[in-house]
């Protein structure tokens, strides 16, 4: 403990900050009641854990937050749901994530509200409320790191944790406004963050701005710096028809930025190139579909194996936790965890020869810094308590596109564009597993021109 303590820059006084905790749901309750609209209701607990007093850190002077997933030394991790944090003692050791910026000089000041179980991406939870969009408060935020997305938006942290299974840091990013990255699979340490589902989980952050994204990035990825440009900008045309945004002003800003930094630009069709190198997909396609159908046949195929394995995951982590305290779970999220706990082994090895065979096939297709550039979700985000057919279009649809970095490994970061109907619009870069640095350090570079760009759709 004094090592922890000496490693942390903390006095007795950090060390009961530390190691306050709520140890009862009635707690939790309790704070949730105190949290007013000055956070937006991005946190569910609010302490600070100070760095060592070095003005010459990295991240000296920057504040962040953590996503209710990330284990705190002496705090519940409550994963979004009240009977969890009940039935769960108090973390034994901290993330090293979190330690790692910690020691790298930010301060961090709390813990965020989250989608139970991270199993959503809308940002509703029926336990501890709805994290107000900053961008459009009569629109979800986004989840499942629906709380950290808000706290980076509202201006109430520099940047923040959250973790990205389907997508949870990159659409809150998207939706409310804001940079979210994505890391390559298994680049970023996940010990000590409760996990979803560990062929796809991912450690992520938020950002206002790609400079500040990018300081994290040299803390958490402990890569080179590369300092180079990519050759090659693919543009996914096919991904673009899922806009309900005027998707050519989009593509068309981005091609005017790459072009001024002397990018050859390429477009693809990711659907055809995806069908002819991924043949276990097969297996998830929709049989007898008309040929305008194809794109989404087969993009939702992606998407279908990868819900499957995450499914399977899901249950094996979790399933008798469920099934012993039968916790109370909000709308939306109870049937997809029902889903998980009844999925069999059937095609699970289609799934995972799926994943395997899309890793090799988008390495490829990214090798010699090239970069895919995409949709990150299909269009403004739905308005609050939007239920029925138009939310399960819409998160068809999406899933269709986040799916690709998930089921590939690559990185991706998603970047507000400009608006529509009010809302930001998010477009993603992705590069290869392991070019982590490289991308961040490409929007870095390309963000001043892309933000001149900046429009009313």
């Amino acid at each position: 403990m004094n090592r922890l303590l000496a490693f942390l820059g903390l006095g007795l006084a950090g060390f009961v900050l530390l190691t306050r905790r709520r140890r009862s749901n009635g707690n939790r309750k309790s704070q949730q009641r105190g949290r007013t609209s000055e956070d937006f209701g991005a946190f569910i607990e609010r302490f600070v854990i100070p760095p060592p007093p070095d003005p010459s850190l990295p991240l000296a002077g920057l504040t962040f937050a953590v996503k209710d997933i990330f284990e705190i030394e002496g705090r519940v991790t409550g994963f979004g749901n009240p009977d969890w944090a009940r039935t769960h003692e108090a973390s034994s050791c901290t993330s090293p994530v979190v330690l790692a910026l910690i020691q790298a000089g930010a301060t961090c000041v709390g813990k965020t509200v989250m989608d139970e179980f991270a199993y959503s991406i809308n940002g509703e939870n029926k336990h501890y409320g709805t994290p107000t969009n900053p961008s459009a408060p009569m629109r979800v935020p986004g989840g499942s790191s629906s709380g950290s997305g808000v706290a980076v938006a509202a201006k109430l942290v520099d940047f923040s944790l959250g973790t990205d299974t389907g997508g949870s840091v990159r659409v809150p990013a998207a939706f409310c406004g804001i940079f979210g990255f994505r890391p390559s699979h298994s680049t970023v340490s996940s010990t000590n963050v409760i996990p979803m589902a560990q062929s796809f989980d991912t450690v992520g952050w938020f950002a206002r701005n790609p400079s500040i994204l990018s300081q994290v990035g040299q803390v958490l990825l402990q890569q080179s710096g590369a300092d180079r440009l990519p050759h090659h900008i693919l543009i996914a045309d096919d991904c673009f028809k899922f806009l309900s945004v005027p998707c050519d002003e989009v593509v068309h800003s981005v091609i005017q930025v790459a072009e001024t930094f002397g990018c050859q630009i390429d477009h693809k069709n990711l659907a055809d190139y995806i069908n002819v190198n991924v043949p276990s997909l097969q297996v998830f396609m929709e049989k007898d579909c008309q040929e305008e159908e194809h794109l989404i046949s087969t993009l939702h195929a992606v998407s279908t194996a990868m819900r499957l394995l995450q499914r399977y995951e899901f249950r094996n982590n979790h399933g008798e936790w469920f099934r012993s305290v039968k916790p109370d779970i909000g709308p939306g999220i109870l049937e997809r965890v029902q889903e998980a706990l009844a999925v069999s082994e059937e095609n699970i090895k289609y799934s995972v020869a799926a994943r395997s065979e899309i890793h090799s096939a988008i390495s490829d297709l990214l090798k010699d810094d090239s970069i895919l550039v995409m949709p990150t979700v299909p269009g403004p985000p739905p308005k609050l308590q939007t239920k029925g057919i138009m939310l399960d279009d819409f998160r068809a649809k999406a899933f269709s596109l986040l799916a690709i970095s998930g089921m590939s490994g690559c990185c991706q970061v998603t970047m507000p564009l400009g608006t529509y109907d009010g809302c930001s619009v998010g477009v993603s870069f992705l590069a290869s597993p392991g070019s982590d640095q490289f991308l961040l350090n490409t929007v870095q570079k390309m963000h001043s021109s892309l933000a001149g760009e900046a429009t009313t759709f």
